[in-house]
């Protein structure tokens, strides 16, 4: 099988993603999308985690904080229900969103087969919108254009990949 296209973390890289997260990472294949400082924004994830062998489907994992701040506050303020209206309404939309659920599939696969997870993507797509953290990490690591409700959610939100929130992360 073939690698989706992510660079290789550095043991810098799974330092500072281990700082975002607040604990040790797990898993980490490849940076899928970075800050415009170079730091880690999004992580790709292992679809079996190592030593417990556990299914892992969220390969687009977000890490970055200010990132993933912004989208608990789109969830808070019930965004969720917007979208996933928009959803039910526009043919248009849920048709990428489909076609943004078989592209994650088509990556995650290209890495391993998980029978346990063989139908499932994240985010709830392709029919719900379930947790636009894990919407938004797709939309920056396939980039704009792929999925629709990932692309919302990071217009909604109050964070941009093009302005770095950084912090110095003690490395």
């Amino acid at each position: 099988m073939t690698t989706p296209p992510f660079e290789p973390p550095t043991d810098r890289d799974i330092a500072v993603v281990s700082a975002q997260l607040g604990r040790p990472a797990r898993g980490v294949l490849g940076i899928a999308a970075r800050c415009v400082c170079g730091n880690p924004t999004v992580v790709a994830t292992a679809p079996r985690l190592p030593g417990s062998g556990t299914p892992f489907p969220t390969l687009y994992y977000l890490s970055h904080p200010a990132a993933t701040a912004a989208m608990s506050r789109l969830e808070a303020a019930h965004v969720m229900v917007e979208l996933q209206e928009l959803l039910e309404t526009d043919a248009e939309i849920a048709g990428a969103y489909r076609h943004a659920h078989d592209s994650y599939l088509r990556d995650r696969e290209s890495i391993e087969v998980v029978d346990e997870i063989r139908r499932f993507s994240a985010g709830g797509m392709p029919t719900r919108v379930k947790c636009l953290h894990a919407l938004a990490a797709h939309a920056l690591a396939a980039g704009a254009g792929v999925n629709p409700i990932g692309d919302l959610a990071l217009q909604r939100g109050n964070w941009s990949p093009a302005v770095c929130e950084c912090t110095d992360y003690g490395l």
